[in-house]
């Protein structure tokens, strides 16, 4: 695509005040610089320091005719546009390679429109905020299954779009086994609707065309997800202190190929363990359950978890109401992240992570050459550990959990820490036949992020090596212009 003229600012800006109404473009400078990051560029935000170009202006969609308006114009005057809801992500997803580019946020859609007792799903705009639906849910005895941590921060459209895993997925799945139907819109501003039906049986899922597109192929406007029974009088939790990483994966291989589903079945390590359970962890890894539903299956998978953990003589029982107090505090509100900011200041300590999976067969493999690589190659590293979650009959995710001395400018973090940390641990994820699953700051690792000279990014494979090479660093969250496709 090809355009014989380039909008400037003022002609963006008039055009969105054109189809959304003045009171709904916002323009002021210091809003428009921190809408041009996420989270992912935390040193840089903090130091008032802003590398990326910067928005013309930030769209508030008051509904899904405002988004299909805002996505023709922007598609029809090559206008790059970041979806946003939450505004919760760590990933880069936020930024635009394009000047002038506009940031269209959907929180305004925030209406539950059904809360379907009887088919057990719930429908919701894009903007809903999941820690709200959830409250309401719970309310009337019963949950999304969903909770990741940014649960309080976080909205139904962008998690979605991102392929959010919550911290119950052992249980639940991830977001794509729980979406039943949507709406979205597309670049040229044209509605579908994805019904809400159990299963299809004819080509593709097209619903896996939308979920996980991260903001590139359409807009997520409207959900819907299904709901489950909430009995947290049911809730059992376990914890155990061991000496090492390699028993704690068995335990885990071993609970899921019996068949047990606990929602959480997590492993620390030394390190990570000391963050969360200084108070009873006494320098060893920390491995934790939860077992959640009706009684008869809880007191089963309980059961099962203690006879399995009851054959490895090195693990020591901790008392579940120290896992209970752990439970109720697994999310990050605002003040939480406005404490992170504090820290950060005062430590110049800054800490990140990269998920990964695996198969049970080499998941401590990666977590012990990764570790030590990192420990060896990347500078001013405090220390890096991590945990294991999303554990499934197959394998599991392993979150791995890096701290580093800010000792450098603000511009110079990212390539000075954050790239050489997650090319070693892609490089042995790969090497052990593992997969990055995420990294907080340079976007999903599903397939390569290509721009085109309008700096709009989308998931096409141009060739299999590049969906492997460990040195690809990404750019994610934009909307493809349709005719870049044709």
């Amino acid at each position: 695509m090809v355009l014989s003229t380039v909008l400037s600012r003022e002609e963006i800006v008039e055009a969105m005040e054109g189809l959304v109404g003045g009171a709904n473009v916002v323009t002021d400078e210091e809003t428009l610089q921190h809408a041009s990051i996420d989270r992912y560029r935390k040193y840089e935000d903090i130091s008032g320091i802003f590398t990326q170009p910067i928005p013309a202006a930030i769209v508030k969609a008051r509904n899904t005719d405002d988004i299909a308006k805002v996505l023709k114009f922007c598609n029809e005057n090559g206008v790059n546009c970041i979806p946003r809801t939450g505004n919760s992500a760590l990933e880069s997803m936020l930024e635009s390679v394009k000047p002038n580019h506009i940031v269209l946020d959907g929180s305004g859609l925030n209406k539950v429109i059904k809360i379907d007792e009887y088919n057990m799903q719930v429908t919701c705009e894009a903007g809903v905020v999941l820690e709200d639906i959830e409250n309401l849910l719970r309310e009337k005895g019963l949950t999304t299954g969903h909770s990741p941590q940014s649960k309080p921060l976080a909205q139904m459209g962008g998690l979605v779009a991102t392929r959010s895993t919550g911290q119950f997925s052992t249980l639940y799945g991830g977001i794509e086994d729980m979406i039943v139907g949507l709406e979205a819109v597309f670049p040229n501003g044209e509605v579908t609707r994805i019904k809400n039906v159990p299963r299809r049986a004819a080509g593709p899922d097209i619903r896996h065309v939308v979920v996980g597109n991260e903001g590139a192929l359409c807009y997520i406007t409207e959900v819907t997800v299904k709901i489950f029974k909430y009995q947290p009088e049911n809730h059992r939790f376990y914890g155990y202190t061991l000496d090492d990483m390699s028993v704690g994966f068995e335990i885990l291989r071993e609970v899921m190929v019996e068949g047990y589903k606990p929602s959480i079945a997590r492993l620390y390590d030394v390190a990570d363990a000391a963050g969360h359970f200084s108070h009873f962890q006494k320098d060893k890894c920390v491995l934790i359950f939860m077992a959640e539903g009706p009684a008869g299956i809880t007191e089963a998978t309980g059961a099962g978890i203690e006879k399995i953990v009851a054959k490895y003589e090195q693990c020591e029982q901790v008392k579940s109401q120290l896992i209970a107090d752990w439970f109720a505090n697994l999310n990050w509100f605002p003040e939480q992240v406005a404490e992170e900011r504090e820290e950060i200041v005062a430590t110049k300590n800054m800490g990140f992570t990269t998920e990964i999976a695996a198969d049970w067969g080499n998941i401590n493999a990666i977590y012990e050459s990764a570790c030590r690589r990192v420990k060896a190659e990347v500078p001013d590293v405090t220390w890096v550990g991590g945990h294991s979650s999303h554990s499934y009959i197959n394998g599991t995710n392993l979150y791995f959990v890096y701290y580093y001395d800010l000792n450098c400018e603000p511009t110079e973090e990212i390539n000075k820490y954050h790239n050489p940390i997650n090319k070693i641990i892609v490089e042995e994820s790969l090497k052990h036949g593992g997969t990055m699953v995420h990294h907080h700051g340079v976007g999903k690792a599903r397939a390569p992020w290509i721009k085109d000279e309008y700096g709009s990014s989308f998931y096409i494979l141009k060739t299999l090596k590049q969906a492997f090479d460990p040195n690809n660093v990404m750019n994610a969250g934009s909307i493809i212009p349709l005719e870049f496709l044709d």
